[in-house]
């Protein structure tokens, strides 16, 4: 350990690639797949999404921090739904050039002592792009950051990168779900419609952008029944994103089929997107290095429609572009495809009672092309309600 100092971290890959850098948040030891995030803004969002559990990302972005820290951009909530209790999800944050100066009169802190504050190991001033271009050759694969008292010999690193399970049939959804539940009001006045939101990993987000279309959801944890979804007479059901193989969550799609079977309108993003897939018929797949970043486009096939789209996925579902297919709840479509690789962005039933998208409409951070889909699925719920 001669050739390390107080200052040194290394990113071990587990094929062997070693970068080192300097040490950035938290000092110590951290596991997880190495991925990488093209936003040029939204760390805070990127940072506190469920859906990057046990994900050390590297931020493609050359400068970050710039706009430090505040209280309330962050994309994740308590067991309870209070803010307060939010917290960062990633398993360690990999940049190349942290921002010495906090520049933003929203901010209540910086991004460095966030991390220290919250035990986020990182690694800062090493060569970003280098190592982007490997994990989109070699694809996304386990890695380990390790600073301080956690330096020791490259081989000994190597074999405690190898040592943590792979994302591939990783079960995720109940780590980060909420274990009781909790209820966000709508804002401004009566609730219009109530909905019933599976939480796989849901973003803070997404429940603000019903309340603000008048209606009030009930979030519910990862192994709600169709018992629990009937007792509150929901008009609806809401999938959400969240971390993990989706051919582990055989007990989403067994609701999601009983859900269909009741005739509920459903709505899913992201891993709901999946899940609501699978409950169709089609099977899943791990992707070489997945779609994470703010700058996607997607083609929704039925209008022609191009959104520029905020993505953070390494599965997805098998399927071509408009394909057809029978499901016991009748006709299906493969309703939006990714216009840079093909993948599958989105599922819906032709009688449009469930629809689902791969990526991200409550923009945050992201671009707000995609809005629209919950106005989509607030005219679905008045229409069955009438």
């Amino acid at each position: 350990m001669s050739d390390f100092d107080s200052t040194t971290a290394v990113l071990v890959l587990e094929d062997g690639r070693v970068f080192r850098g300097t040490t950035f948040g938290a000092v110590g030891q951290t596991l997880g797949e190495a991925v990488f995030s093209t936003g040029m803004t939204g760390y805070q969002e990127t940072l506190t999404d469920p859906s990057y559990h046990r994900q050390i990302v590297v931020s493609t972005a050359p400068q970050i921090g710039n706009t430090g820290w505040n209280d309330e951009d962050n994309e994740s909530v308590g067991p309870t739904g209070k803010s307060s209790e939010s917290k960062i999800w990633v398993a360690g944050y990999v940049v190349r050039d942290p921002s010495r100066r906090t520049s933003s009169w929203r901010a209540t802190g910086s991004l460095q002592d966030e991390l220290v504050r919250q035990d986020i190991v990182g690694i800062a001033g090493i060569d970003t792009r280098a190592l982007v271009r490997h994990l989109r050759t070699r694809g996304s694969m386990r890695a380990g950051v390790f600073s301080g008292a956690a330096l020791a010999d490259v081989d000994i690193l190597l074999e405690r990168v190898k040592s943590q399970p792979t994302m591939l049939g990783a079960d995720l959804a109940g780590e980060v779900s909420t274990p009781n539940g909790y209820i966000v009001e709508p804002t401004g006045g009566e609730a219009r419609f109530t909905v019933a939101a599976i939480d796989l990993g849901i973003k803070t987000n997404t429940p603000r952008m019903f309340a603000e279309r008048g209606i009030r959801v009930h979030v519910l944890p990862s192994t709600a029944t169709l018992h629990d979804i009937l007792d509150l007479k929901a008009d609806g059901v809401f999938l959400s994103n969240g971390p993990g193989d989706p051919a582990t969550a055989d007990g989403a799609v067994h609701l999601t089929k009983e859900v269909l079977g009741q005739g509920l309108p459903l709505f899913g993003i992201c891993f709901g997107n999946q899940i609501l897939g699978r409950a169709l018929g089609l099977n899943t797949y791990k992707m070489k290095f997945g779609h994470r970043g703010i700058n996607i486009p997607v083609i929704e096939h039925g209008t022609g429609r191009i959104a520029i789209t905020a993505q953070n996925h390494g599965f997805a579902l098998e399927g071509e572009a408009g394909q057809e297919f029978d499901t016991p709840f009748g006709r299906a479509v493969v309703s939006h495809t990714c216009a840079n690789d093909g993948a599958v962005e989105g599922v819906r039933l032709l009688d449009d009672s469930a629809f689902s998208v791969q990526y991200h409409p409550e923009a945050a951070a992201g671009p707000h092309d995609a809005a629209y889909l919950f106005d989509r699925f607030a005219n679905l719920l008045e229409g069955v309600k009438k």
